[in-house]
């Protein structure tokens, strides 16, 4: 990819007269675009919203030719190395090259602010659009260049506020660890990460939190990346991804005493980064159910399912993540450690207890000494909206940490769940629905409710209805 850039910049270029003339062929794609970026993106991500306007005009006088077409190869040299890691770790390990493409860029622009003073006098109007444009390709330029430098020293300074908190190999600057952490499922491509961390431990996220508030770098929270909303998805290049999953500690089955309960009630706690299926088969061996299915199961880890309020079909029977959790530990964008544990668990769907209360601690850094509790209150209701298997607007939720905030008010390090007894029978009921999908989840709603009244309930309802219709 160097060669073709190298290349397609260093071709010959021809001077004054290409510009005139009606039927001057236009070019009107950016080269080297590979990605989702339209032109008028593109251009006013490197030039200015302005700039795409004055751009724009000019075009429609179909008036541009070579010069034109050599601002568009400027930019599109621009824009294939700032979308592509390996490029860009290329060029900073290569200065004689960042100099002859940057070079090469410069004597483009060289040439149509050439093109431009010969022929300023013709029109004065149109002549002062061009040398904007040109000055505005010139800052492009220059910031293009002054970016290899400034990410070099910030790379540095970052392995040297970072390696206080965890290794050095866990933090991760190459193309392959970038690539793989600029979109989710939905393939959302904004922004390439500055810096990809993975901590070790638990212990370790709190510090590489601080760390990157030094560093001024936005944090993006990331598990198995199999998220549809785009939340793990950077949206500003200098961004610290922090990807959870060597944080695997699982425990065994274990039943504890928990608050509100007189009987202990049988858990399992896991680290952010365990993946769901490994949960539920741990559960499994034992006769148990890990209540929290979500289709991608297979890759998706607990961190997210907990910050998703994720479901699955079992939601059905015991609901989402919030119903099961009995409590969980996050790290605060203010690199703040909090345990919330919930103080009267039912054992069932939080919205058929009157009141769901939590007990939010505040810990010191050390992750245990407690500095100060919360109590939240919230009525179960508030966790559903009718029909509804959670209410996916309501990111607040009387200000409950950590839960259905995708990441944003903090970084889940581990979780301890409530797990079920199965049904001593299962059965599998198909049903087929026509029309919209919204009609679907109220039915499947009253068939449930209407099989956990139990025979003697069914059976008095029937009579009743029969006795009405007689």
């Amino acid at each position: 990819m160097i060669g073709a850039v190298m290349n397609a910049v260093a071709e010959p270029v021809v001077s004054v007269g290409a510009d005139a003339g009606v039927d001057a062929p236009r070019l009107r794609e950016i080269p080297y675009n590979y990605t989702s970026f339209s032109d008028r993106e593109i251009v006013i991500r490197l030039l200015g919203a302005d700039e795409w306007t004055l751009l724009d005009e000019l075009r429609g006088e179909r008036r541009t030719g070579r010069s034109a077409r050599m601002l568009f190869e400027v930019l599109g040299d621009i824009w294939v190395v700032e979308r592509n890691p390996y490029l860009q770790d290329d060029l900073t390990d290569n200065p004689k090259r960042q100099a002859l493409i940057v070079e090469a860029l410069r004597h483009r622009i060289a040439e149509i602010e050439k093109r431009r003073q010969a022929q300023s006098g013709a029109d004065p109007d149109r002549d002062a659009k061009v040398a904007r444009l040109v000055a505005s390709a010139s800052r492009a330029i220059d910031r293009f260049e002054a970016s290899f430098p400034e990410t070099a020293a910030l790379r540095k300074r970052t392995r040297r506020v970072l390696g206080r908190h965890t290794h050095r190999d866990n933090i991760a600057f190459d193309g392959l660890a970038r690539v793989s952490h600029v979109t989710d499922a939905t393939d959302w491509r904004v922004e390439y990460p500055f810096v990809v961390l993975y901590p070790d431990t638990e212990d370790e996220v709190r510090g590489l939190v601080e760390g990157c508030i030094e560093l001024g770098l936005t944090i993006v929270p990331r598990g198995g990346g199999t998220g549809y909303t785009g939340g793990a998805c950077p949206l500003t290049p200098r961004a610290a991804v922090i990807n959870t999953e060597k944080l695997e500690r699982l425990s065994g089955v274990e039943r504890i005493a928990i608050p509100g309960r007189a009987e202990p009630v049988t858990t399992i706690d896991a680290g952010a980064g365990v993946v769901t299926r490994r949960v539920m088969e741990a559960a499994e061996r034992e006769g148990l159910v890990f209540a929290v299915d979500p289709t991608s199961a297979d890759a998706s880890c607990i961190g997210g399912n907990v910050a998703m309020n994720a479901g699955g079909k079992k939601a059905v029977l015991w609901g989402t993540a919030v119903d099961n959790l009995l409590s969980w530990r996050m790290v605060t964008p203010d690199a703040e450690w909090i345990e919330v544990e919930r103080q009267d668990h039912n054992l069932g769907k939080i919205h058929d207890a009157p009141v769901a209360t939590f007990a939010v601690r505040r810990l010191a850094r050390d992750g245990t000494s407690v500095i100060s509790t919360e109590t939240i209150r919230v009525p179960g209701a508030r966790f559903r909206k009718e029909g509804l298997g959670k209410d996916v607007t309501d990111k607040f939720l009387e200000g409950l940490p950590g839960v259905q905030k995708e990441g944003c008010d903090g970084i889940i390090t581990s979780a301890r769940f409530v797990l079920h007894r199965m049904p001593p029978a299962v059965r599998t009921v198909c049903l087929e629905f026509f029309g919209q999908v919204r009609d679907s989840v109220p039915s499947i709603v009253e068939i449930k409710r209407y099989l956990d009244q139990g025979p003697a309930a069914r059976s008095s309802r029937a009579s009743s209805t029969s006795t009405s219709a007689t």
